[in-house]
């Protein structure tokens, strides 16, 4: 158990399964084993168990306690909703394992705390591709005003909110800005969601410093316990249920090499060709690009990662979990 999460009771959750077979539960159990150690019996083709909650929780660097009433109930909605939301929170941890490698090393380096990693996770579902309703695109979900105003650049051709590097840089500096402000990470999450000059006003009416205790509206109050949600799971996966093996998980796109592109491009696909890729294959790689060509007028230089084509024929048995706690021993 990380250390961070101080857990209560005993098994996280229980899973009930019938086999189409016979009518025989099934039970995936995490922490400890009944005192019988028999099998319970169901006559339903799944029943759920409340996972069990952390009495306290440290969120970048900062401790809070979760036995109050409200804070309780608000991270056990949270808890129960990526439980059993399998499809999600599965993609979630598997995707993590190609992201985290690039993610921590820069968060590390522009002073923001290792859990924001998390924000992005309930941001995107750490789907690099992800864009919502309303425009908002990439792992950090910046909308176009707000990304160029960060430093991406945003047009028909090139569009860097999809850029992982690029991208987690200018989060930081939305993230670093905002903590100049508040003084606390908790609510400088709250920010990241509804604004900062929202959380500003809401800060100074209500007379609370932090996020966590003040009255917000229902997406950022419950965002906050989705962020301690995702982190308590990705702390302990198997005793939320979700027991993947190491070859389940999705390892980093192997990259042979960079080239600086400082000139208009015709067509990627035929840069793509030159490395024995499929331009599907470079975009991948390069999801910022957002056109098969790039005019550059400006002559601006770009660099171009250049995956392994042999290697993208991977092998699952030799992927390497990046959180050994993500995994079946």
């Amino acid at each position: 158990m990380n250390k961070y999460i101080k857990k209560a009771g005993k098994a996280a959750v229980t899973l009930c399964i019938i086999t189409s077979t016979a009518a025989v539960s099934h039970i995936l159990t995490a922490g400890q084993s009944t005192s019988t150690g028999n099998v319970p019996q169901s006559q339903i083709p799944y029943c759920a168990v409340s996972p069990n909650l952390p009495e306290e929780i440290i969120f970048a660097g900062e401790r809070y306690t979760l036995t109050q009433q409200d804070r309780r109930e608000r991270l056990d909605r949270e808890i129960l909703a990526f439980t059993y939301s399998h499809i999600n929170t599965m993609l979630q941890i598997k995707r993590a394992n190609r992201l985290f490698p690039i993610v921590e090393p820069i968060l590390r380096e522009c002073g923001v705390p290792d859990d924001f990693k998390y924000l992005m996770i309930i941001e995107s579902n750490g789907d690099i591709n992800a864009r919502s309703g309303v425009g908002a695109a990439g792992l950090w979900q910046f909308m176009e005003k707000t990304g160029k105003e960060y430093g991406l650049e945003v047009n028909s051709y090139v569009d860097e909110r999809y850029h992982i590097e690029k991208a987690t840089r200018a989060a930081c500096r939305y993230l670093k800005k905002s903590y100049t402000d508040f003084g606390n990470w908790m609510t400088v999450a709250a920010s990241y969601n509804a604004g900062m000059n929202s959380i500003s006003k809401r800060v100074n009416s209500q007379k609370q410093q932090n996020a966590i205790d003040l009255v917000l509206v229902p997406e950022t109050s419950r965002y906050l316990f989705r962020l301690l949600a995702v982190k308590c799971i990705f702390s302990d996966p198997v005793g939320y249920g979700f027991l993947l093996k190491k070859h389940d998980l999705y390892p980093p796109l192997p990259i042979k090499s960079k080239i600086t592109i400082n000139s208009a491009v015709e067509s990627w696909a035929d840069i793509a060709k030159k490395h024995n890729l499929t331009f599907l294959q470079l975009r991948e790689a390069n999801p910022w690009m957002r056109s098969s060509k790039m005019p550059n007028t400006a002559g601006k230089s770009y660099t171009v990662d250049i995956p392994d084509a042999k290697a993208l024929h991977y092998n699952p048995s030799n992927t390497k979990p990046h959180n050994p706690k993500w995994v079946l021993k």
